[in-house]
Order: C-alpha cells, then structure tokens, then sequence
C-alpha cells in the first residue's frame, strides 16, 4: 500500500512539474539591431579616417580633431 503512495505521489510530482513549465510561455527572442554603419571621413590635415560623429567640419574640409583645424586655418594664412 505504502508503494502506491509514493508511487501515486511521484507521479503527482512529476504532472504538476510538467504542467508549471508548459503554463509559462518560452520568452520571445529578442530582436537586437546593430546599429546602422557610420559614414568614415578623412582628416583633411594628417589623413586619419574618423566617423562622422567624431569629425570637425570647416567649410568644406574635415578635420579630426579642433587642433588639426586650427593647423589648417595657419597653415592657409
């Protein structure tokens, strides 16, 4: 009788185990984006390539950085 019990009870167990993991819905995949390339500029004055985020525009010519600008900007005067 005592093996019926347990029996009884594992299989218990082993049902409301089952049911708990299927109730919950798998989590969805989440999508994740690389962001979108950034356009790479070259420095007008040392020929660095940069991103364009990072870039110091002046007029028409890019620079790498303000000081490399300002080189520019003597260098033309």
């Amino acid at each position: 009788m005592m093996k019926y019990l347990l029996l009884f009870a594992l299989l218990a167990v082993v049902w409301w185990s089952w049911k708990k993991r299927s109730a919950i819905p798998p989590p969805e995949a989440k999508v994740r984006r690389d962001p979108a390339p950034e356009k790479m500029l070259v420095c007008a004055h040392c020929g660095v390539h940069m991103p364009e985020s990072d870039s110091v525009v002046d007029g028409q010519a890019v620079y790498c950085s303000p000081a490399h600008r300002d080189a520019a900007r003597a260098a033309r005067s």
